[in-house]
């Protein structure tokens, strides 16, 4: 049954509701409370967490324009999206924005603007001007830019360099663990932190392991997946949760480092010659013995964020590359490099080696669980113009 919306004292991080009160409405919206919920519940967090931030935006926008957010006319949805692009904003993420006003308008059963012609045609505009090829995060491959990924040796921006750079302290050992199961499963951000140790399985091969995905993505109803880890990564998995004491629960954590300074030994003093002070010996009480340098660890009892993925990656090549392991770039080229790294560098990568490898489309899509085989020839498009028929012509003529 519908009812009239009213402000609410409190509000979870999903209560869509209470995002609908806030918002700037020519009049008082009744909202359908059963249908909120349902669609809550239907959806995933992190939709919720989109939805949420793209309406507040709007909503802000027309404030400050003196626009009315509920029910928003076409012209007003053409011009925040032609305001958003203004600002920056790519057509992907313009596309988003209108999906997120319709969505709400849909939500609340009020007619939805963003169909209308003018929209459309603005949006088209910003295409036109823009294009629409949405920026590629630079791929993380096994042994970097190389054609044959099994017998050449690993040159330039690599993930078996940055294995092989990772330290055996704690941070070390969880990042080792972290890049390699990342870089095997192609899980994204929020899948792979997402991952428990319940969900690591025993494999046919007795040194690798199955890794169980309960939801992805691609996998909103939660039929679930499996995925492939190498015993590399099953060993370095080994290595990170014993070291770390962690039996159960999320696999990838945070680990805060504490680091105290070396402190050479203090001897006691006399302070008789303080005036208007008693004579008394202070030497056990200020005596002080020296202290060795040392660090100490402290892991969290809950998983990593989604957002903290990329940094740690960008983490791991700049440390890399500080020990001489990527001794075929220059700082300009780890300088470059590194704004193009993100958590789903790990994914390119490996749908990458896996057109590299010779595997065909539909082996791609199993491996990476794709439903669709746009993302995946995405990915592979600059990789298939140099290693095509054009490609393979020039490199034998010089």
């Amino acid at each position: 049954m519908a009812e009239e919306m009213a402000p609410a004292p409190m509000a979870s991080v999903n209560d869509l509701s209470w995002a609908v009160v806030k918002m700037h409405a020519v009049e008082r919206i009744v909202i359908n409370e059963p249908l909120i919920a349902a669609y809550q519940a239907a959806s995933s967090p992190h939709t919720i967490r989109a939805l949420k931030s793209d309406l507040e935006a709007f909503d802000l926008w027309c404030r400050r324009m003196k626009r009315i957010a509920l029910p928003a006319t076409p012209e007003t949805v053409a011009d925040y999206l032609d305001a958003r692009a203004g600002q920056g904003s790519k057509p992907a993420s313009l596309g988003r924005y209108k999906a997120s006003i319709a969505k709400i308008h849909q939500l609340l059963e009020l007619k939805d603007p963003t169909p209308a012609s003018l929209v459309k045609l603005r949006l088209q505009a910003v295409r036109r001007e823009k294009g629409a090829a949405q920026k590629q995060a630079r791929p993380l491959r096994f042994k970097g830019p190389v054609r044959d990924v099994e017998r050449d040796t690993a040159r330039g921006l690599n993930i078996r360099a940055l294995l092989e750079s990772c330290g055996d302290d704690l941070p070390g050992l969880r990042d080792r663990a972290l890049l390699s199961a990342a870089y095997d499963t192609g899980l994204r951000a929020s899948e792979l932190v997402a991952v428990a140790v319940e969900h690591v399985e025993e494999a046919i091969d007795p040194e690798a392991r199955l890794l169980q995905i309960l939801r992805s993505k691609g996998d909103q109803d939660g039929e679930g997946a499996t995925a492939f880890l190498s015993p590399r990564s099953a060993r370095a998995i080994a290595a990170w949760t014993e070291a770390a004491d962690i039996s159960s629960g999320p696999l990838f954590r945070r680990v805060q480092v504490r680091r105290y300074k070396a402190r050479a030994a203090v001897k006691g003093r006399r302070i008789d010659s303080i005036s208007g002070r008693e004579t008394w010996d202070l030497r056990k009480t200020l005596s002080k013995p020296a202290v060795k340098a040392r660090v100490e660890y402290d892991i969290g009892s809950t998983a990593l964020h989604p957002g903290s993925i990329g940094p740690i990656f960008r983490t791991m090549i700049q440390r890399a590359f500080d020990r001489g392991a990527l001794g075929d770039l220059t700082a300009d080229d780890l300088s470059r490099m590194l704004k193009g790294i993100s958590a789903h560098s790990t994914r390119v990568g490996l749908n990458q080696d896996l057109f590299a490898s010779g595997e065909d489309l539909a082996g791609i899509m199993e491996a990476l669980r794709w439903k669709s085989p746009r993302m995946p020839l995405s990915y592979n498009r600059n990789l298939a113009a140099e290693q095509g028929a054009a490609g393979r012509l020039m490199a034998k003529i010089g």
